[in-house]
């Protein structure tokens, strides 16, 4: 058949459809009965009247087919729909009426119908039987059969197969392209929930607060989330009675971003309203709930919470408030804050671990300190003094906060190999033989030997080991010099010389101020890093300061003399 030329579908012809799909939500949708129309065009060389394949009723009448009485036919109409397969549901010498089912993109069936004649028909030729399919005068039908192509049922069968071919390729393409859309859509919001994840996991360290962690994740999920405002509430953490660590959060924190509709109280009014005890799942409050008249917080329309929680401990709570659009939250944001809340609430179990094992080790540090101190009462509160001396030390030449933990600690267990010290060696009054001051000297290794096995006290190791070797070389254990002793050695070695030199013992005073300049001075160079001994000099009266508080303070203990 020779290809005609394209005749877009009429604004009239749309009219109707539109009007005939009006108030029909199972009608064919009006764009893609228009689409289809054009299809039929094309392929056949002209247009077709269009049925509702559901009911048989007539959506689509184009003036150039003939009239006919479609009504007595919507059951054959209905059938072709049900079987779509192309069909002749008439055929009266020389007319053909072929009806194609189709379906649009919702899967309602639409049903195609057109009349075709079968051979050349001239004006004067009797078609008074024949008339009756088109509902026409004999005349009226030669006429109009006149005008038309001649199609054989073979050929016109063929062309509807290959139309509906093409039609549902159409519409495959459209749902490929629906879904294509969908995709980059889904793929564009998760590749930023995945580089909001990847860039909380960058964060993550036991430096890092779950403060510090809870804000920048409150202000990149302000990113991705449709709400206007998002926060967390810390729950208090467990103490221990009588521990010293005050930054231990003793009440909820609330942590919040954007327009919070409330505050910590209600947040946790909220919580309770919802049933925050299932802590294994979100806890979700749009529309139906929020208008309840026993909802505690009217200016929350929406809100979807989870938990911090770590195994059985839960450290607190992620909440989103008020959807952007007035919308309902649902199971992408839950999905997405469960997944932050995983995050956070991990970091915090590790930081509450390392926080306990930290108090754990302090805990031994004092036990080990107060066993040195109960071998020798003479030199009660010395550890302490020490590792205040050194710190000070420390910070005078320049040394950073790691450092300076690292030698507060071996300030504090410098002398814990005394431990294995003789109470007779240790408390002799009087000057110590050759035998009993090798004796002493040992108290080195087994200090090291106490701590080697402690992992966190790896960088204390040195320290202890080496504190009292002598910058010319001629100390113990090891006779290391000048800067082969580690540094923070060097600096404990004079805060401990410091502390001995102006502490009373049982077989003298405290030497005075003056003298133990004199002594550093002299020994600057030969026992001790001359850069150290300067930093002592330009810190000499805080030192003073540190070690007469310090003695003040143990001898206002109760039961002391």
């Amino acid at each position: 058949m020779e290809p005609v030329d394209q005749m877009p579908i009429s604004e009239q012809a749309l009219q109707t459809i539109a009007a005939s799909a009006a108030g029909n939500s199972s009608a064919p949708d009006i764009a893609e009965s228009a689409e289809l129309t054009e299809l039929l065009r094309q392929a056949f060389g002209c247009q077709f009247v269009l049925f509702d394949g559901r009911t048989g009723e007539m959506a689509y009448a184009p003036h150039e087919q003939p009239p006919c009485n479609w009504a007595l036919r919507a059951e054959l109409i209905r059938e072709v729909a049900r079987r779509d397969s192309p069909e002749f549901i008439d055929d009266e010498d020389p007319f053909l009426v072929l009806a194609i089912p189709f379906a649009d993109a919702r899967d309602n069936p639409m049903v195609a119908v057109a009349t075709f004649v079968t051979r050349s028909i001239e004006l004067d030729v009797d078609l008074s039987s024949a008339a009756a399919v088109l509902v026409m005068q004999a005349d009226e039908a030669a006429f109009w059969a006149s005008r038309q192509t001649p199609h054989n049922a073979d050929t016109l069968c063929r062309i509807a197969d290959l139309a509906q071919n093409q039609w549902r390729s159409r519409l495959r393409v459209v749902e490929l392209e629906e879904e294509a859309s969908s995709l980059s859509a889904n793929l564009s919001e998760t590749y930023e929930e995945i580089s909001l994840l990847y860039r909380l996991t960058q964060k993550l360290k036991i430096s890092a607060s779950d403060e510090e962690l809870g804000l920048i994740a409150l202000e990149w999920l302000q990113e991705v989330l449709p709400a206007t405002a998002l926060a967390i509430q810390l729950a208090p953490l467990a103490q221990e009675d009588g521990s010293l660590d005050h930054s231990v959060r003793a009440e909820p924190v609330l942590l919040s971003r954007g327009d919070c509709p409330v505050d910590n109280m209600e947040f946790g009014t909220l919580l309770e309203y919802l049933g925050s005890s299932e802590a294994n799942r979100p806890l979700v409050a749009n529309r139906p709930i929020t208008k309840k008249d026993d909802w505690p917080c009217p200016r929350v329309r929406q809100m979807i919470a989870v938990s911090l929680a770590e195994g059985e401990n839960l450290f607190g709570w992620l909440a989103a408030f008020n959807h952007d659009e007035d919308d309902e939250f649902g199971t992408v944001e839950a999905s997405l804050l469960s997944s932050v809340a995983a995050i956070l609430g991990i970091h915090s179990g590790n930081i509450e671990l390392y926080r306990q094992q930290s108090e754990l080790m302090a805990g031994v540090v004092r036990a080990l300190t107060s066993a040195i101190d109960a071998k020798d009462p003479y030199t009660c509160g010395h550890s302490d003094r020490v590792a205040r001396v050194a710190v000070r030390l420390a910070e005078e030449l320049g040394c950073d906060a790691e450092a300076l933990n690292t030698i507060y600690l071996s300030g504090l267990l410098h002398d814990v190999g005394k431990i294995g010290s003789s109470d007779s060696v240790l408390r002799k009054p009087g000057k110590l033989t050759d035998e009993e001051y090798e004796h002493i000297k040992t108290h080195s290794d087994i200090g090291h030997r106490i701590l080697r096995d402690l992992v966190k006290l790896d960088d204390v190791l040195p320290v202890v080991l080496h504190h009292h070797e002598s910058w010319d070389g001629g100390g113990y254990p090891n006779q290391l010099d000048s800067e082969r002793i580690p540094l923070l050695a060097r600096i404990v070695a004079v805060a401990d010389s410091f502390d001995a030199m102006g502490s009373d013992r049982p077989y003298r005073k405290g030497m005075p101020d003056e003298k133990i300049d004199k002594i550093f001075r002299s020994g600057a160079g030969q026992q001790w890093d001359p850069e150290v001994i300067d930093a002592f000099f330009r810190a000499r009266d805080d030192l003073r300061r540190i070690t007469a508080e310090q003695q003040a303070a143990i001898v206002n203990l109760p039961g002391s003399k």
